[in-house]
């Protein structure tokens, strides 16, 4: 065979290896084009760091500029919402706090608007993604950098290319790119998951005068919630649930103390209503939204009616226009406690076997809540209308924002 014929043939062999190479990411490739917004291009090792002016928590704007005193400069991608997010802040915050006498300044931009987000990505964090929860979330976790909101317009994380939170971008003292990517290789909070800290060897090499050996690894997390995902987002939140089947069964004391003993891993939260009750029929599409948003968690909403058993259809009707059916994976748990439903009517003429089974501390009106530990025991009991952001704190501080290690 001719060397010429050769030649071709091998080129033509290799070139899905480089296909396969995952290195840089411009946006311009038939692929990309349909997840990434126009403008998009991630930074390619040596370029310089993109300007940029972002409102902070601290309420300050602040600029490529404000960092010229600091040798290196660390931009890095976060967010409120993302798990990812949260387990590699337990361990880039000592590390940040640790280098700071090394010369490195460090600057966090949360890219997501608000309402890209389903109402399903919320459960893991107590927080979404709004300015307001920004200052929150930072205060909480003690943040030693600026934290910049980036949502509105999303320019800066264009221009840096950024694909997901955490996504990394490490630039020496001329603000050339020397790394990007993911801070370790874990999802995981637990230190003891790490097997690669990628963003610490490349600084660490920029600190030794050498070349980082490794200049990408690629972001791993929650993907930017652009806003081209703005519509589609709307349409989930209104539409997931609507197909879901809602059903509704008689219940009595005995049957509630059953569901307050909670012999199952779960929380569980059991809300007391009726269709009669203003402040039951306010707060309900609350209850609906938890339920969502908490699909995918040791978590499930009960539902009690207060209604006259002979009006046990207007409480069905009510349940199915609030959408009050259960997430898969809950169906799934309820076939081993022998259970078909999550919503309830009490079947008892008096309240009061109700009110000892369910909580004795319950006052009397409605509507009534109270969260349930696995294996009995209340969390949270609260009287009246509840304060969802409240309560969805305290729901999370149970069951945490982190990836569960099974």
């Amino acid at each position: 065979m001719k060397t010429s014929l050769i030649l071709p043939i091998v080129l033509g062999l290799l070139a899905p290896l480089a296909a396969q190479e995952p290195k840089y990411i411009t946006g311009s490739g038939p692929e990309l084009e349909r997840n990434l917004p126009d403008g998009f291009r991630r930074l390619q090792l040596g370029d310089s760091a993109p300007d940029f002016k972002l409102l902070g928590v601290d309420e300050e704007f602040h600029q490529l500029s404000d960092f010229a005193q600091y040798k290196y400069l660390l931009v890095v991608f976060l967010s409120n919402h993302c798990p990812y997010s949260h387990a590699a802040e337990t361990r880039l915050i000592p590390w940040v706090n640790a280098m700071k006498s090394k010369g490195l300044g460090v600057v966090a931009i949360q890219p997501n608007h608000p309402d890209a987000l389903t109402v399903d990505e919320l459960g893991y964090s107590k927080y979404s993604d709004s300015f307001e929860e920004m200052k929150l979330y930072a205060a909480e976790n003690n943040f030693p950098f600026p934290y910049l909101y980036d949502g509105d317009t999303q320019e800066t994380a264009k221009a840096y290319g950024a694909l997901a939170t955490p996504d990394l971008f490490l630039f020496d003292q001329d603000r050339k790119l020397r790394y990007s990517g993911r801070f370790d290789d874990s999802r995981f909070e637990e230190a003891g998951t790490v097997t690669k800290h990628d963003a610490i060897n490349a600084f660490n090499d920029l600190l030794a005068g050498k070349p980082v050996a490794v200049p990408y690894a690629r972001p791993m997390g929650c993907a930017v919630k652009w806003l081209t995902k703005l519509e589609k987002a709307a349409a989930v939140n209104e539409a997931a649930w609507e197909h879901e089947p809602v059903t509704i069964e008689g219940i009595d004391a005995a049957g509630v103390a059953a569901l307050v003993k909670n012999p199952t891993k779960k929380l569980r939260l059991i809300n007391v209503w009726a269709t009669w009750c203003g402040p039951c029929v306010a707060e309900f599409p609350e209850l609906a939204k938890f339920s969502r948003r908490l699909k995918r968690r040791d978590f499930e909403v009960i539902t009690i009616s207060m209604d006259h058993p002979k009006d046990q259809p207007k409480a069905l009707k009510f349940l199915q226009s609030q959408h009050a059916g259960m997430p898969a994976r809950i169906k799934e748990t309820l076939k081993a406690e022998g259970r078909t439903t999550n919503n309830y009517i009490y079947t008892q003429m008096s309240a009061d076997p109700l009110m000892e089974a369910l909580d004795p501390e319950w006052p009397g009106p409605i509507p009534h809540t109270v969260l349930i530990a696995p294996g009995g025991g209340i969390l949270w009991r609260h009287n009246g209308e509840f304060d969802p952001v409240l309560l969805g704190r305290r729901i999370l501080d149970e069951l945490g924002g982190f990836y569960p290690v099974e």
